[in-house]
């Protein structure tokens, strides 16, 4: 299970920089050790309000279902940024001790920075310990704790596919990859054929495209980790051969190195300059705006596997409904989070018409769901192939409880040895000393296996 940060209110207050977020002085909920239905009807039916904050478009049709169901409780939806300047503004209102919202959303791989502050409210009590066999294992994995404890609940995921041109790799004879070693062998070949054409794309700022590829690989850097006692393994065998990989690639000038969501990455994708996007559920949609003009030629495979006859996946991306410790309203703000997340018509408009890929398997063992046929990708039934994939992902990955920090010294070491065709794996070694030197500057014990 994913966040195995305990509450440690020592550590929390020895916490400098970014995570000194301790509780001093500001009102947390003591959650009970249940709550009994009663208490849960009597919540519901008094008039409440709670504060929402998240940057879903259109989530209000999810919101007036609940309020439907519960009409004595509104909600107010904020839209406070996403990524950064939400967490940020997070964070400050929680460190003043006013303005958080009850509910907030967040990203999976920062739900570790908010339990080790203390900032998340533990759902068991409230019934969310119940509920975990309607989600795919590896999604209920990344919200529980250590000792059971229900730090939030999943919203969507990304389990990661190989998306690709069938037009380019049919023009060159080259079959879909099914390994790695494929995936490499293809990528000399058609980068012969066509020099302005590569099989892929490795952005050097997307810390969490490289997460999920050592995920896949069966590296688990921040493994084992609970409370103070950070594991930081950057440097295993698993992790070492993933970026020796896309090194070499790069060196030999196989694969681009382009930064991505920009507007020359989107036109390289409608030009055609890469033949695949190794990229998870949720692209599929995204693609289909961002490269309009290459509808029909695309196809979804899974990821190429590090040994023939393998089939394992890993995540990119998904957020949770996660409720703040600072609420004044936790059942009613408990109970919102889980209906939004779990009611079948909220669940249904968030994978239909948000196109969130869901955590649920309601969803995804629901035909009109799975058989969907898109055109974009040639009548292919994309939703039913990930909810496949999904069944292969590893549910034991962990993060650290400063991802947003990992990220960004992911882009100074591997990321620039990448993109400059220098030692990728000397640099993961430089990128491990960056973590182990800020995790000691933030009061935790750095152990390595």
């Amino acid at each position: 299970m994913t966040p195995r940060f305990r509450r440690r209110t020592g550590l929390a207050a020895a916490l400098a920089g970014p995570l000194s977020l301790a509780a001093c002085g500001r009102h947390t909920v003591d959650p009970p050790k249940s709550v009994t239905q009663a208490e849960i009807d009597q919540a519901m039916q008094t008039p409440t309000e709670l504060n929402f904050w998240t940057w879903v478009p259109g989530i209000e049709k999810e919101v007036a279902l609940f309020q439907e169901a519960y009409p004595q409780i509104t909600v107010d939806v904020v839209n406070a940024g996403q990524g950064n300047p939400h967490y940020a503004k997070l964070r400050t209102a929680l460190r003043a001790g006013n303005g958080a919202p009850d509910i907030a959303q967040l990203e999976y791989q920062m739900i570790p920075s908010f339990v080790i502050t203390e900032d998340l409210l533990d759902l068991g009590p409230y019934g969310a310990g119940e509920i975990g066999d309607q989600f795919v294992e590896f999604a209920w994995s990344q919200v529980t704790g250590a000792n059971g404890e229900v730090w939030a609940i999943p919203q969507d995921t990304g389990p990661m596919g190989m998306l690709y041109r069938d037009d380019i790799l049919q023009t060159h004879g080259i079959e879909v990859p099914a390994t790695w070693d494929d995936f490499a062998a293809s990528a000399a070949a058609l980068h012969e054929a066509d020099p302005e054409v590569y099989l892929t794309n490795f952005a050097p700022a997307q810390g969490a495209f490289f997460a999920a590829m050592l995920w896949q690989a069966g590296a688990d850097p921040f493994g084992g980790s609970e409370g103070p006692d950070l594991n930081v393994d950057l440097t295993s065998p698993e992790a070492e051969k993933v970026a020796r990989y896309w090194g070499e690639l790069s060196e030999q000038d196989l694969i681009s190195v382009d930064a991505d969501f920009n507007d020359q990455w989107y036109q390289a994708l409608n030009k055609g300059k890469y033949a695949t996007w190794i990229a998870p559920a949720w692209a599929p949609t995204f693609l289909q705006s961002a490269a309009a003009s290459t509808a029909g030629l695309w196809r979804v495979a899974p990821l190429p596997q590090w040994e023939a006859g393998q089939q394992v996946s890993s995540n990119w991306g998904g957020s949770t409904s996660a409720v703040m410790a600072t609420t004044r309203n936790p059942i009613a703000a408990a109970v919102f989070a889980q209906f939004i997340n779990t009611d079948p018509a909220s669940t249904g408009t968030m994978a239909n018409e948000q196109f969130l890929y869901p955590p649920t398997k309601a969803i995804l063992e629901d035909p009109a769901f799975t058989g969907q046929q898109l055109d974009f990708y040639g009548g292919q039934e994309v939703n039913g192939l990930f909810a496949e994939i999904g069944t292969t992902v590893a549910p034991d990955f962990q993060w650290a409880p400063f991802q947003d920090k990992v990220y960004a010294d992911f882009t100074a070491t591997v990321g620039t040895a990448v993109a400059e065709k220098t030692d990728a794996f000397a640099a993961m070694e430089a990128w491990q000393q960056r973590i182990e030197e800020y995790a000691k500057y933030q009061g935790f014990t750095v152990r390595q296996p």
